[in-house]
């Protein structure tokens, strides 16, 4: 992208949650639509390309905020069609990006972003690629009020991978707390026996005696060291 980004100060939770925002090059003024606005202009070197097909390969999505609203999208595809042998897959880097957003009289109620999979670059080899990435803003009007626009997102946060981590998580700390409460019972139910004492409790009474002749043993203890440095 074109210069230094200038990034955002973060609020506790996001410094906890690992974000480290920037703002973006694009443009969204309110009910400005655009068509095709150019970006940036950049040549892909050989490594550029690798990393950027790895990200492909993995189905890296990037995510962006528009006034609070989330953003998701891949940055690319990847062409499996006819195709069984991995090494003929071909990877594709997205070039345009097109941002719907609804609005309600002055006020944004929805955002998202569309991929255009007829505008795509080729990553499929290791050399150099020239690349212009552009974007279009659509608005459209819908009587959705202002304080309904974030339940969209509360219910998307009920899917079922989300709920297979959350179930995992409560799993993992009961699990941790029944083994931390057994080695707890276990240690007080040693100190509490009043049993006949083995091991390290038979020697406790032993290890704070003093010894017979103490300040014999002393003395000869001094001596002996001092003999030893010299």
């Amino acid at each position: 992208m074109p210069g230094h980004e200038k990034e955002k100060t973060e609020a506790l939770g996001e410094v906890l949650n690992g974000d480290r925002l920037v703002s973006a090059p694009y443009e969204l003024r309110f009910r400005k639509e655009k068509d095709s606005k150019v970006v940036c202009k950049k040549t892909l070197t050989r490594e550029e390309v690798t990393l950027f097909r790895e990200a492909v390969k993995k189905d890296y999505y990037f995510q962006m905020y528009y006034d609070d609203l989330p953003i998701w999208g891949f940055i690319g595809t990847v062409d499996k069609e006819g195709k069984t042998d991995p090494s003929e897959y071909k990877y594709f880097l997205y070039k345009h990006i097109q941002f719907d957003v609804l609005y309600n009289k002055d006020r944004v109620i929805e955002i998202s972003a569309r991929m255009d999979p007829h505008s795509v670059v080729d990553l499929t080899e290791d050399k150099e690629v020239d690349v212009e990435f552009f974007y279009t803003v659509k608005w459209k009007e819908t009587d959705i009020p202002f304080e309904k626009r974030m339940e969209k997102y509360s219910q998307s946060s009920s899917l079922p991978h989300h709920l297979e981590i959350h179930w995992f998580s409560i799993i993992n700390s009961c699990v941790t707390v029944l083994l931390l409460t057994g080695f707890l019972a276990t240690i007080l139910m040693r100190a509490a026996d009043d049993q006949e004492e083995t091991g390290w409790k038979y020697i406790h009474g032993d290890v704070f005696r003093f010894p017979k002749f103490k300040s014999i043993f002393a003395a000869a203890l001094g001596s002996g060291t001092q003999l030893f440095t010299l």
